[in-house]
């Protein structure tokens, strides 16, 4: 079964999509941010011209692990996919995705010339693969 997760942030949605076994995760797009409303219905078409079988969304928490102003703007997101699509919308800890994405860049050798600018397709990345690690 193919994952689409989505990396939900106020000015972009990146998205990344997992092989058709469900163990490998690839970044597939950025979107710019427009409404609610018309994103998690531009992200649930995506989910079903992949044949997503479930959507992750990312979910950041504060430090006393209750949902920090961005994961509640997540959860809202969520909750507007949930009513535009039948495939399954979870929520997942995405902490520190993006942290771990611009790592990974680093870690690639890209130069900073060339690593600037952001990193929503493959923050969606590290959210789907700890999804797929935390669910093997």
């Amino acid at each position: 079964m193919r994952i689409l997760a989505v990396d939900h942030g106020e000015k972009r949605i990146g998205l990344a999509l997992s092989d058709p076994t469900g163990t490998l995760a690839a970044p597939l797009t950025v979107l710019q941010h427009v409404s609610r409303l018309l994103d998690a219905a531009r992200v649930a078409d995506i989910a079903a011209e992949n044949e997503a079988g479930l959507i992750v969304v990312g979910q950041s928490f504060d430090e006393d692990g209750n949902p920090n102003l961005a994961g509640r703007r997540a959860a809202k997101f969520a909750e507007a996919l949930r009513e535009q699509t039948s495939i399954p919308v979870e929520l997942f800890d995405e902490s520190f995705s993006t942290q771990d994405a611009r790592q990974t860049v680093i870690e690639m050798g890209v130069s900073r010339k060339k690593r600037g600018g952001h990193h929503d397709a493959l923050a969606a990345v590290m959210i789907l693969r700890s999804y797929l690690e935390a669910n093997r």
